[in-house]
């Protein structure tokens, strides 16, 4: 179920502009984490990694304002 609750949050952040907005901020993948953690998303960091390679997708933040590009829609 954890994989299921990594994707659940990516797609969650990619149609609200506030989660993504929320989950941009942290500044490590620990904090991150233990965010989703505190919002009911039960993952580990080993698990987002996964999910996050398997997708292609990269977790350091992009551009001005800085962005993840994590999101999915």
């Amino acid at each position: 179920m954890a994989r299921e609750d990594v994707e659940r949050l990516l797609i969650a952040g990619g149609e609200d502009k506030h989660i993504r907005a929320k989950y941009d901020a942290p500044a490590t993948m620990d904090k991150f984490v233990e965010m989703a953690t505190a919002d009911g998303y039960v993952f580990t960091l080993e698990e987002l990694g996964a999910v996050l390679k398997d997708s292609g997708d990269v977790f350091e933040k992009n551009g001005n304002p800085p962005k993840r590009s994590i999101w999915w829609a």
